[in-house]
């Protein structure tokens, strides 16, 4: 026995050393790993944070950096360059693996680390463009202003010589050490395509091939009544008018029907990505409130963007300060501006807008013309980019992308498809930036937002003199005819010939209310004379926008303590329009009786919830269920929730519901005349069998005693790990909202929700924040995520000034040097 187990034990130690030195299949030789000086120990070096003096090439004079006791730091500079370059030493001090994962997205340059499993990202990047239009936005003309080609070229100085510094001291991020590699140097376009990753996933969308393809097997009539242009439900557009009567269009530069064989390869090629590379809907609040009604008499201002929760998390907290620059807030490794924040006059906050900038055009080709597609009368040749795609453990794969006058082709299957998308448009948007950070007022804002272009933005502001506004900033393009939900002919006649003028699209400044508000429902009015995108492509349902404006709406002096408590708030505004009507006909029950004394709100202990919530899906799959099933519809309904909710919410409002495809059937008294006419039943019934259902349900999963059916049993958050390590994820831990409440937390578990949340008082002259996370990448370091039960208390942080948290407790200082 004895000679047994030694056996085992040299046969496992060998295969142990022959992996950890080799590798195997997807596992990368992990033996640089366990070097005493490279490998994962630097962790526990570079974790320790102390006072230092560093010596830093491109420096023009001594810059000081004060770490306060949560990391963030306050980066004081004698120049505007020597700020550019401190920040991108301290993004590459705490964020280089981050910062090398978003490039490499990016770029196309996934298999170059993890092998071929990252191989369809690498292809689509590339085909998509991101690294193109970084490159243009460089080399181009015209290329950047003086300011923001100091701002990055200072930087990628900042970066590199931290890369520099740490490969010299072995201190490069244990990732690194485990996948085997060492970064390259940085360029300003590798800032220039992160920039481009955070657009990509809030507007790059594939819903023109999701409406042709619910068009083919529901119908046209059926898809455009259950997916229309218009939202079908009550809204609350922060915009109501008045608007243009004779609508123009303004000149937008050229960015570098299918067949349903073309549509559902495209489809599905877009489906099977990593997610994140296609966006699926938004999530985010921001508001302001005037200084006439708010108790300090100041301007308040509240923003919390919901985007995929991470450790280490999207955002990096500091402040700038330096002869032409005085900024607090967030800014995204990689980059060198402060994204949302406030200066000393100013601040401000962001949505996505979710208008249309998406669309996909089906190429005319014939055999006599190879290579070449017809556009306006003529035949043009494809333009080409050539790249290669080093794959770790095989071969380098060599990718030819093939381009229209619309964009890259997507699919040559059935026929050509090509994508045209607005962040394929070369812009300045890093001079935007850098001008809101400087802005002193709303024309100052208002102007450098001019040339945003993607992705579009709901820009809300408030300043120190009690004034708010907001702009939703970016391109809407105009299409010269045609059905743009649905993919088009690329002959010409389709094209994107221009966008809303700047001055046409959705922006209030002091409305009479005294309140503006968004959370990705749209802006506008049906009188707006301009397409800017369907109900489903991805404008919010509304809920969360409907019940923020009812809360700032109810007429008492508003508080930042109030601002804070909204952007926690669970309060479910669907729910309460629905449990109403479930009530009139819900049998006497104990499940009865905790809806009846609800308050809508998703709280963890609340089994109220889970019934409303397992109510609401219910109803959904049994309305549109059997339709999928005798239409074959090819897209999964799950991911149509929020628009065919919308419908039944209409028509549930209005005292009937869905009615199935076999038309009336067995339910009872049929109003219409015949079968054909037939799309609605009686609402009682339809609600009679959705709580029958629904109780069976819980009653099977959770218990027999509606008591216990509470929502913290059923929905969690997760905070998920960027290397999608999972041994160092947060959660999964039960949490409070879903979908629908201001404290969004869509999915099961949920990954998705408040990134950062700020809420500045100008009267009292006080700036709070607080994100998910830490400063850190390194787990081993105190700044991993010592954030994170702050956050998801419901607590904020103040934002300090750089004076302050030098005589905080637990203070750092730095002090860099030429």
């Amino acid at each position: 026995m004895r000679l047994a187990n030694l056996a085992a034990a040299i046969v496992l130690s060998v295969a142990i050393l022959y992996v950890s030195f080799v590798g195997a299949g997807p596992l990368p030789a992990l033996g640089p790993a366990f070097n005493p000086a490279t490998g994962a120990w630097t962790m526990a070096f570079d974790a320790s944070i102390g006072r230092e003096t560093q010596h830093l090439a491109g420096l023009q004079k001594t810059v000081r950096i004060t770490l306060d006791g949560d990391g963030t730091a306050h980066i004081v500079a004698q120049t505007d360059h020597d700020l550019f370059l401190a920040v991108g030493y301290v993004h590459a001090r705490f964020r280089l693996f981050q910062m090398d994962l978003l490039r490499r997205q990016g770029e196309g340059r996934l298999s170059e680390v993890v092998g071929r499993k990252a191989l369809d990202s690498d292809r689509f990047e590339l085909q998509l463009g991101l690294l193109r239009t970084a490159e243009q936005e460089w080399n181009g003309q015209p290329g950047p202003s003086d300011r923001a080609r100091m701002a990055i070229l200072a930087y990628t100085q900042g970066v590199n010589d931290r890369i520099a510094q740490a490969e010299f001291l072995h201190q490069l991020p244990a990732m690194f050490a485990l996948l085997g590699y060492q970064p390259k140097p940085w360029t300003p376009i590798d800032s220039l395509v992160v920039k481009g990753d955070m657009t990509q996933t809030l507007n790059f969308t594939d819903t023109p091939l999701v409406m042709a393809l619910l068009a083919k097997s529901l119908g046209p009539d059926l898809a455009s009544k259950w997916f229309p242009v218009l939202p079908p439900n009550p809204q609350s557009p922060y915009d109501p008018g008045p608007y243009p009567a004779q609508p123009t269009v303004a000149p937008v530069p050229a960015p570098q029907i299918s067949t349903a064989e073309a549509v559902a390869d495209a489809y599905q090629r877009l489906a099977s990505l990593p997610a994140g590379l296609v966006a699926t809907g938004g999530a985010s609040n921001n508001w302001a409130v005037s200084g006439t009604r708010s108790s300090s008499g100041g301007a308040l201002l509240a923003g919390d963007p919901h985007l995929h929760l991470t450790l280490p998390a999207i955002w990096y907290q500091l402040t700038l300060d330096s002869p032409g620059y005085h900024v607090a807030g967030v800014s995204i490794p990689g980059t060198p501006a402060v994204l949302i924040g406030h200066n000393q006059h100013i601040a401000w906050s962001l949505t996505d807008a979710q208008n249309q900038q998406t669309f996909y055009y089906s190429e005319v080709e014939n055999a006599a013309h190879p290579n070449q597609y017809q556009w306006n009368g003529s035949w043009r040749r494809y333009d080409t980019a050539s790249y290669d795609i080093p794959v770790r453990g095989g071969r380098t794969e060599r990718l030819t992308v093939k381009l229209s006058i619309h964009g890259p082709v997507i699919t040559e299957r059935g026929q050509t498809t090509t994508v045209w998308w607005a962040g394929n448009i070369p812009s300045q948007d890093l001079d935007v930036l850098l001008g809101m950070d400087q802005a002193g007022d709303w024309q100052q804002f208002r102007d450098a937002l001019r040339d945003w272009h993607s992705p579009t933005h709901n820009f809300v502001y408030a300043d120190d003199k009690g004034n708010i506004g907001m702009i939703s900033a970016g391109y809407y393009p105009h299409v010269k005819g045609g059905q743009p939900w649905l993919p088009m002919p690329g002959a010409g006649e389709d094209d994107v010939d221009g966008t809303v003028p700047y001055d046409d699209i959705p922006q209030v400044y002091n409305p009479p209310d005294g309140i503006i508000w968004s959370a990705n429902q749209r802006q506008v009015t049906a009188d707006y004379p301009w397409y800017i995108g369907t109900a489903s492509n991805f404008f919010d349902p509304g809920y969360r926008a409907n019940e923020i404006h009812r809360t700032l709406s109810q007429g008492a002096k508003l508080s930042a303590a109030d601002m804070m408590a909204l952007q926690t708030d669970t309060r479910d505004f669907l729910a309460s329009e629905m449990v109403p009507i479930l009530l009139t006909v819900m049998p006497a029950s104990p499940a009865r009786d905790l809806l009846a004394t609800w308050d809508y709100r998703m709280e963890i202990d609340s089994p109220a919830a889970t019934i409303w919530w397992t109510f609401w899906q219910t109803s959904i799959a049994q309305a549109f269920d059997p339709w999928w099933k005798a239409r074959a519809v090819p897209v999964d309904r799950s991911e149509l929730n929020d628009s065919l909710g919308q419908y039944l919410e209409s028509v549930m409002l209005a005292g009937s519901t869905v009615c199935p495809p076999e038309g009336c059937g067995p339910m009872p008294t049929c109003p219409p005349k015949n079968a054909q006419e037939c799309n609605r039943i009686p609402l009682n019934a339809a609600l009679d069998k959705a709580v029958r259902s629904t109780l069976d349900t819980l009653t099977k999963t959770l218990g027999a005693d509606p008591k216990t059916w509470t929502w913290g049993r059923v929905h969690q958050r997760t905070l998920q790990n960027l290397a999608q390590i999972t041994g160092l994820d947060y959660g999964p831990r039960p949490d409070r909202g879903d979908a629908n409440t201001p404290l969004a937390a869509p999915d099961f578990p949920s990954s998705h929700g408040p990134s950062w949340r700020m809420v500045v008082d100008w009267g009292s002259g006080t700036f709070m924040g607080i994100y998910p996370g830490g400063q850190s990448e390194n787990p081993a370091s105190q700044w991993y995520g010592d954030r994170v039960d702050m956050w998801w208390n419901g607590k904020y942080a103040p934002m300090l000034t750089a004076d302050q948290a030098a005589s905080a407790p637990g203070a750092t200082t730095w002090r860099l040097q030429p």
